[in-house]
């Protein structure tokens, strides 16, 4: 790939959890005892010039605290990519859920890019709140602070540039805090909303995940996360297993656990949900 602002991207799926389709929704739906399955992934971006993480997942110890299968470690899953995560200079943290910032050390060499607002939701009096403190680990926030003071601590106060053609947007509702990722490929721009929308599901009926911070904040980021991204089948949800079954698996030996986002999907939402 050679223009240095247009970058291939990869989802990477080191874990999973089985559950209901109602522990992913805040309010009743239909079939609530279908199976509605958890992926949790890992993204990297990356072109002839830059490798670009987005999030660290989370490791055993965690996993089985929570009940997680971790089926492999963030960096095993990005050394089947050929990257070093020891390496790699820029990671960017979507949001603090254990899910999402749990193996930082993991990438000793790196600057972690994070909302300045997410650092204070993750540190201030809403972590009083059991609701809101659930998701979120001690040990991992204060592993990000031990870094702020190593000075390997980028804050982002809405709207950023991580490297051209990756910016970063706060899109608060899940979190006060969580941002999205807008990455420019050969298929235009994509955007990695993480758990903005958890699921496809989630932001096109208009449904909250069962976490919600808050509901109208939620509301206004599904509208401009589909105005930053060049059409509703370039955002790419934080969770969802369709996401594996409608874009091409990379040449790896972890076959579909490793999928490219900047090809084409095999189906549009429109052929998944009708229309909406």
């Amino acid at each position: 790939m050679s223009s240095s602002d247009t970058y291939e991207i990869y989802a990477l799926r080191y874990g999973f959890l089985d559950r209901n389709r109602q522990s992913n929704f805040r309010d009743p739906i239909d079939d609530p005892d279908a199976e509605m399955s958890m992926d949790y992934y890992i993204w990297a971006i990356r072109n002839d010039e830059r490798t670009v993480i987005v999030d660290t997942g989370f490791d055993h110890g965690e996993g089985k605290r929570r009940g997680r299968t971790v089926e492999r470690l963030p960096a095993a899953a990005l050394a089947s990519l050929g990257i070093n995560a020891t390496l790699v200079e820029d990671v960017i943290i979507t949001h603090l859920h254990y899910d999402h910032a749990g193996t930082l050390s993991h990438f000793p060499s790196a600057k972690f890019h994070i909302q300045e607002q997410e650092m204070r939701f993750a540190t201030g009096k809403w972590m009083l709140d059991n609701a809101e403190r659930v998701a979120y680990t001690a040990d991992h926030v204060a592993e990000l602070v031990y870094r702020l003071f190593e000075k390997r601590v980028v804050f982002h106060d809405g709207d950023g540039e991580v490297a051209p053609g990756i910016t970063v947007h706060c899109m608060p509702g899940h979190t006060m805090g969580v941002q999205a990722v807008r990455v420019k490929t050969k298929r235009g721009w994509v955007l990695l909303a993480s758990d903005s929308s958890h699921y496809y599901e989630h932001w096109v009926k208009r449904i909250p995940f069962s976490i919600c911070w808050h509901d109208g904040d939620l509301l206004a980021s599904y509208d401009r996360f589909e105005g930053l991204a060049d059409s509703e089948d370039h955002v790419i949800p934080g969770h969802d297993p369709i996401v594996r079954s409608i874009y091409p698996a990379a040449p790896t030996p972890l076959k579909d656990h490793i999928i490219r986002l900047d090809e084409v999907p095999t189906k549009t939402l429109r052929e998944i949900f009708g229309a909406h």
